[in-house]
């Protein structure tokens, strides 16, 4: 089995210890061949730059594209509608010129990403070839290892040996940590890039012949209209490639269905609101009701009741926003945590669901009481589902916590049948655990995969105290994370590697009172 960058990372750092406090020759000796038997970065420096100066050199293309396009947006456009789904040939252009934008800097990020990645790597070959040297060095030092009598007995000369050769492995295995640790982040790095730059390469995963180039092309660029349209699409990289199989499933009468539904619709957000719900697993009988109860809302209606989470904060941005339905937060009640998050991460990605939950039964109740109501009950009946625990009386029951069985049996039966996968929980045991789950979190966030998460911490009285969180998007280098107390903030990797997501709670999660990241739910198709 190949080693990860992160597993020979860890080992590394194990490795040091045991060198620097080897205490006999022997066992000195072990120790150096282990550090030699770990593998050195791999990859060809070359070959990666290569590709990168490939990737930033087609920029001048889809710069040329980017302004063919504006010169047609630039004369003026009729109001003529095209494609399948009657989309205004305006907008297919505004979307063309987006489209060609994010190709130039995917072109270019991805570029730089490989460029740097080929310059970490040939650094870190470097540094593990120079570490290896002192090791090889320090291990002839050594000469053959000492007999079963010979090894209970070190005279001075064999002591003073034993301490230059463990200077010089100590200081080797330290240039083969550094080497593994800088391409491990540089690995790391270029992947969450290069993950984002391929889940915004939109248009693409919707792979339907039923629709048009227009049509998909439209429906990839629409966003909500509060906040950044980048950070609020309401399609995302998943939910274009399921709903692509599945316009490609229906028979044709379904599809002929379907298409009345798109080209009836009032707005780019009803159709691609539609087509969210076809992602989300529904029949066109299911999808057709849920039109039957969006038609004609405008835009801002349909992102308040169809989402609960909208970025207004960019990842630079610090501090919490608050998720609202009117003036009620999307917020647990009682101790319920873990349903809470997976309400929120169900309605996050499936339009039918959150629009019970706002507009209640047929649609159309806007009342913020309401929806407190019904968000309460779904809690509740989650915790149930999940057999979570209760405290009181039998007259005064309340939820009290739910294990990570259940947590795992709620996100595979609420949020797994509508993103087409699977949660395995992994349980972190520190920093290298969570810097080696984070590139699958990020990947799965790019998707438009909710990650939900466990955090712990000690009370006052030295108890240990858990909380639920989930991972909704990433940008920059941030993690954006929903907290069941009705809020989203961004946070750092670093941040998360080291288990401090004070900056999404509060301060008891902070190191200073042991907060820490101990389980994370992965999406596995």
């Amino acid at each position: 089995m190949t080693e990860s960058t992160n597993d020979r990372r860890q080992k590394l750092d194990g490795l040091r210890e045991r060198i620097s406090s080897a205490g006999s020759k022997n066992d000195l000796i072990d120790a150096i061949e282990a550090a030699l038997g770990v593998s050195a970065p791999v990859g060809d420096p070359k070959v990666i730059e290569a590709l990168g100066k490939r990737y930033t050199g087609q920029t001048d293309e889809a710069d040329a594209v980017s302004d063919r396009i504006n010169k047609i947006a630039r004369r003026g456009l009729p109001q003529v509608w095209v494609g399948d789904t009657s989309v205004l040939a305006s907008d297919v252009v505004g979307a063309a010129s987006r489209d060609a934008q994010q190709m130039i800097k995917a072109f270019q990020g991805g570029g730089k990403a490989l460029i740097a990645l080929s310059d970490a790597l040939e650094t870190a070959q470097t540094k593990d070839g120079t570490g290896r040297g002192k090791l090889r060095e320090a291990r002839t030092m050594l000469g053959g290892k000492d007999g079963f009598f010979d090894d209970w007995h070190e005279d001075d000369d064999e002591e003073e040996l034993r301490l230059r050769a463990r200077s010089l492995a100590s200081h080797g295995v330290d240039d083969l940590h550094t080497a593994a640790a800088d391409a491990d982040d540089a690995a790391r790095v270029a992947a969450r890039d290069l993950n984002k730059f391929a889940a915004e390469a939109r248009a693409g995963q919707m792979d339907t012949d039923e629709l048009t180039a227009a049509d998909r092309l439209a429906l990839a660029d629409t966003g909500n209209v509060r906040g950044d349209a980048e950070l609020n699409e309401i399609l995302s990289a998943n939910d274009l490639e399921r709903s692509g199989r599945a316009m490609e499933k229906l028979s044709t009468a379904e599809q002929t269905r379907m298409e009345i539904l798109l080209v009836s619709a009032s707005s780019p957000q009803e159709k691609a609101y539609l087509m969210k719900a076809l992602a989300a697993g529904y029949g066109i009988g299911e999808v057709e009701e849920f039109g039957g109860k969006i038609h004609g809302k405008d835009p801002a209606w349909l992102q308040q009741h169809l989402t609960p989470i909208t970025t207004g904060m960019s990842p630079g941005q610090k501090g919490k926003e608050n998720q609202k339905f009117g003036d009620e937060n999307w917020s647990q009640d009682d101790a319920t945590c873990v349903p809470s998050s997976t309400v929120t991460a169900r309605a996050l990605v499936d339009p039918v669901y959150a629009l019970e939950l706002t507009g209640g039964p047929d649609g159309q109740d806007n009342d913020p009481d309401h929806f407190r109501e019904r968000l309460h009950d779904e809690q509740f009946r989650m915790n149930e589902e999940g057999d979570g625990d209760y405290d009181g009386w039998w007259w005064d029951r309340h939820p009290a916590g739910m294990d990570s069985d259940g947590q795992e049996e709620i996100s595979n039966k609420e949020i797994g049948p509508h993103t087409g996968g699977m949660y395995d929980t992994q349980e972190m045991d520190g920093a290298d655990d969570r810097r080696g789950v984070l590139p699958d979190i990020e990947k799965s966030v790019a998707d438009g995969k909710p990650v939900p998460i466990n955090i712990s911490r000690k009370d006052e009285n030295g108890d240990w105290v858990g909380h639920s969180l989930v991972i909704v998007g990433q940008e920059d280098g941030k993690l954006q994370v929903y907290n069941p107390w009705g809020t989203t903030a961004w946070v750092s990797e670093d941040d998360f590697i080291n288990g401090d997501l004070s900056a999404v709670t509060d301060d008891r999660y902070s190191k200073a009172h042991d907060g820490d990241v101990e389980t994370v739910y992965i999406e596995r198709n």
